[in-house]
């Protein structure tokens, strides 16, 4: 027995060394853990330093960037971002301070902020901050959530003294605000409900205790206040009213009177009436522009001004940075309501939202005068309008005489000297030099050239003051701006003269106005004339016709000089224009007899016809657009060195095996656009730009096309010995692979951008255009100048983001694909695009500053149509120079007998004596006194007589 036991206790001893080692295992592996779980917890420790290093690198960049342009909006709130992540309670409350003094805070923003000042004024136990930030959040926009959240935090408050009563005020406040939003003021009614059923419960005598005289007394007027809320909800048109009405019935003991039965049905029918506009605002897309005006125009016709004004608030909290929605606001208000604290709020927080906007500024200082405001406060109004960065040069001017106009309204003129006086004369002389330095360094124009500021203040001091030695020296001031020449100037000038003046300062001005105005003079000499008439006597008569004579006998002779070089040079045109026609038509018809001759290679030159053919006639010209440049892009058509009148005599004498060879596949080409079925314009596009030397052009074009859809062929026009020109078209098996086609437009091929464009005869639409110049402003679209060549258009969408929605990026550049530094962006509306003009011109970009404007193409001149004679009176056609422009170092190598003099130049007998005559023709038109062209001819002539 004794071996089994002993091999009993051997298994057991086995089994519990096992068991030994097991748990020495399992503890080294928990050690070992342990040692990892340590070393990764120190790897996140290291890893955590390292981002708050990099956070703390980009807090202070940013705070840096802020000391630098305090109005950079984005940059407050990733400032403010990054100090939440941090938990930087302090400077967080700092950032955010310096944010709303600057803007008017979202209503995301504030409920952020106002939760982190609830749960600190917690451990603070102070109230009174946060009922203060609470104030100033439902300033700037009327936000149901924001009074819903003062609300129950004053709710919180009600234990302390006077607590019930402050806890009221917030929420009459509050229905009052927002109580008419039909979608979201049901919420605040039903809370203002639950408090006073709480306030109930608190008044309410314990069961089967009989309540005392004055506890009855609050309970019945804690019930009526419960009855009032509900009738006062019921008479409004809101979302879910049924509802309300139900519970109403359930509450009450009495049922619900009749008066409240009316009332509720009356709102019935005004939300059914407002149900079609709010459905449009439920399912359209922010901003909701368009539906938000259709409901206030049904607001405004319906008449009831409460309603109006949250119909006006709910749009701005959506539309905050739409200007023409804050002046219907306000206009509103100023005619209609006339509500001091209202109107001035609403003007404020106009100014915050759109400071760029001249006319806000200028609504919100007449607003202050015609409701009482001190001077002071309406002096800092306009300076922080000269400091909001117009857009316009003209905005200045504006704002600086609504603020003139305000001071000259403060005068009292029956005094000789006064304060108000003296502010008036400095306010006027400031603005002057404002508009000199600061306004004309900024936009290059002065914003006022007709020198409005200072007529003012000239009738000002002749009117009030009664000084006219002043107003003198304004307006010769005036005078020698440039607006001398002008006729109405001077009038305006004679008229001051002849109310406040005196007849010799009168006479003075006429005969001034008479030999510097060049716009209108025989206006002015008649004005001198009547005078004289008048006031003059025989010798003022005489002196005044004379003088008048004179001047308009010199005008009448620049006139007639002015009209008869515009005459010639039109007339230079038309036969410059005659002559190319004639010199195409002749080398047509030379090739044509040349092609005639040659009867072994009539099938070749009727291809080559009707390849010339196609190039002039289906190449359609490429047009740029939206301001890209000022010039037309037409497709390249080069005809050999000469250019495309180009002598063709040695031109078609090459042949040979080795020309053979070269139009065998022009040949073959040619020969498959003869068949009408593979040429289908409808299913076509035409590309052009593409480099000559371009290797394997159609095979490349096939590989870029096919992405398209199918392609059908390529077809490439060639030159008469097969070289490339550049450009041809792409046929696609559908035409629904055009629209997909006409994307890749700008798209670079061997180091060029290629042009795409629909295929179109010329020949049957004359006047298509793919490209349309847009000569009217866009004020959704800025344009930016100055930009490194180096600059992408992604780098460019990165640094236009922050400003608004982008919809293009667009660069410009030469055909040859080089950029010129020059870009459009178009916003999503004007708003963002005023912002990016407003907070991106002047930033450098990669060492160059550039200039940022909203895009206003200048106007062109529109290309005479086809066939059509220019006329003569109305176009001044441009001076041709030769092909180094007009530099005058040039030497010139024709001979002196061939030298023409120019028309109307001539001194000794006209240009048609001096010219000889060649033929009838051409004598008869030197006798008419018209210019003509010289044939070969003539100059072989002109050299035998020398």
């Amino acid at each position: 027995m004794a071996a089994p036991g002993n091999a009993e206790q051997t298994q057991l001893q086995a089994m519990e060394e096992e068991e030994d080692a097991g748990v020495e295992e399992r503890e080294m592996e928990s050690d070992e853990e342990e040692g990892m779980g340590v070393e990764n917890s120190e790897d996140e420790e290291e890893e955590s330093e390292e981002d708050d290093k990099e956070n703390e690198a980009e807090i202070q960049r940013l705070e840096e960037q802020l000391s630098i342009n305090a109005f950079d909006y984005n940059c407050h709130v990733d400032l403010i971002k990054l100090l939440k992540q941090e938990g930087e309670l302090l400077r967080l409350r700092k950032a955010r301070q310096k944010m709303s003094e600057l803007f008017p805070l979202t209503e995301e923003i504030w409920l952020d902020w106002l939760k982190d000042e609830i749960r600190l004024s917690e451990e603070d136990s102070s109230r009174e901050k946060v009922y203060e930030l609470f104030e100033r959040a439902v300033k700037d926009y009327i936000c149901p959530d924001i009074w819903l959240e003062y609300a129950q935090y004053s709710i919180g408050g009600m234990g302390s003294p006077g607590g019930i009563d402050k806890v009221r005020s917030i929420f009459e406040r509050a229905v009052t605000a927002v109580g008419l939003h039909m979608t979201k003021g049901q919420t605040l009614w039903e809370a203002y409900r639950e408090f006073e059923n709480a306030v109930l419960s608190t008044v309410q005598p314990p069961p089967g205790r009989i309540p005392s005289r004055e506890e009855q007394e609050l309970l019945n007027t804690q019930l009526e206040r419960i009855h009032t809320l509900f009738r006062r909800q019921l008479a409004i048109p809101l979302m879910d009213m049924e509802t309300t009405y139900a519970e109403y019935e359930e509450w009450s003991d009495k049922g619900v009177p009749e008066t409240v039965v009316h009332l509720y049905r009356k709102a019935l029918q005004q939300n059914e009436k407002c149900k079609s506009h709010e459905e449009a605002l439920l399912v359209a897309e922010p901003p909701k522009l368009a539906e938000y005006q259709a409901y206030i125009d049904f607001e405004l016709k319906e008449g009831d001004p409460a309603r109006i004004q949250i119909m006006f608030e709910r749009a701005l909290a959506e539309n905050c940075l739409v200007p023409d929605m804050w002046t219907k606001y306000a206009t509103y208000l100023d005619r209609q309501l006339k509500i001091k604290d209202l109107v001035l709020s609403t003007h404020e927080r106009a100014v915050r939202n759109c400071p760029w906007t001249m006319s806000l500024w200028k609504s919100y200082i007449q607003a202050l005068e015609r409701h009482g405001a001190d001077h002071q406060s309406v002096s800092d109004v306009f300076e922080k309008a000269l400091n909001a960065g117009f857009i316009q040069a003209t905005d200045y001017v504006e704002i600086w005489q609504a603020y003139l106009d305000y001071l000259r309204r403060r005068v009292d003129f029956s005094k000789e000297s006064s304060k108000e006086l003296e502010e008036l004369r400095a306010a006027f002389s400031r603005s002057l030099d404002y508009l000199k330095q600061d306004v004309e360094e900024r936009f290059g124009e002065s914003g006022d050239p007709s020198c409005v500021i200072m007529q003012i203040w000239a009738r000002i001091e002749a009117h009030h003051c009664k000084n006219m030695q002043k107003a003198r020296e304004l307006w010769d001031n005036i005078m020698t701006k440039g607006n001398a020449k002008y006729a109405n100037m001077w009038l305006e000038y004679y008229n001051l003269e002849r109310a406040y003046g005196d007849m010799t300062h009168c006479r003075k001005a006429l005969h001034r106005a008479v030999q510097c105005t060049s716009d209108y003079p025989e206006h002015v000499c008649e004005v001198l004339l009547t005078f004289e008439r008048v006031e003059g006597t025989l010798e003022d008569w005489d002196t005044a016709v004379q003088k008048t004579e004179t001047r308009l006998n010199r005008v009448n002779e620049q006139r007639a000089k002015a009209a008869a070089k515009e005459t010639n040079m039109a007339r230079h045109e038309e036969e410059k224009m005659e002559q190319r026609r004639k010199a195409k038509a002749d080398k047509k018809a030379q090739k044509k007899s040349q092609k005639s001759s040659r009867g072994g290679e009539k099938r070749k030159a009727e291809q080559d016809e009707y390849q010339e053919d196609w190039n002039e006639k289906s190449a359609p010209k490429r047009q740029k657009g939206n301001g890209d440049n000022n010039t037309d892009e037409y497709m390249e058509t080069d005809t050999g060195l000469f250019g495309r009148n180009a002598p063709s005599g040695n031109k078609a004498a090459a042949g040979g095996a080795k020309h053979a060879q070269q139009g065998a596949v022009v040949v073959a080409q040619r020969h498959n656009d003869d068949q009408p079925e593979l040429r289908d314009e409808s299913c076509s596009v035409f590309i052009s730009n593409l480099a000559y030397t371009l290797e394997e052009p159609e095979a490349k074009l096939e590989a870029v096309f096919e992405r398209c859809g199918p392609v059908k062929q390529v077809r490439l026009v060639t030159g008469n010995r097969g070289n490339f020109r550049g450009y041809g078209y792409v046929q696609f098996e559908s035409a629904v692979s055009v629209a997909e086609a006409l994307k890749l437009d700008r798209t670079e091929v061997g180091g060029r951008p290629m042009f795409v464009s629909p295929c179109v005869d010329k020949n049957k639409n004359p006047e298509f255009k793919v490209f349309k110049y847009n000569i009217a402003m866009e004020k959704h679209k800025i344009f930016i100048s100055g930009l490194p060549f180096s600059c992408t258009k992604e780098q460019l969408e990165e640094i236009c983001k922050d400003h608004g929605t982008i919809r293009e990026v667009r660069l410009v550049t030469y055909r040859s694909g080089k950029p010129k530094g020059l870009a459009y962006v178009e916003f999503a509306d004007e708003a963002q695009a005023s912002q990016a003009v407003l907070k991106l011109d002047g930033v450098e970009v990669e060492g160059n500053k550039i200039s940022v404007a909203i895009s206003n193409p200048p106007r062109r001149h529109l290309m005479d149509k086809a066939g059509a004679s220019r006329p003569t009176g109305e176009t001044t056609p441009r001076q041709v120079y030769g092909s180094r422009g007009r530099g005058r170092t040039q030497l010139s190598l024709l001979p002196r007998s061939l030298h023409r003099p120019a028309a109307g130049k001539v001194e000794n007998g006209t240009a048609a004596d001096r010219a000889p005559p060649s033929s009838t023709d051409g004598a008869a038109a030197n006798a008419a006194g018209e210019p003509r062209s010289l044939s070969n001819s003539d100059f072989a002539k002109m050299l035998l007589n020398k």
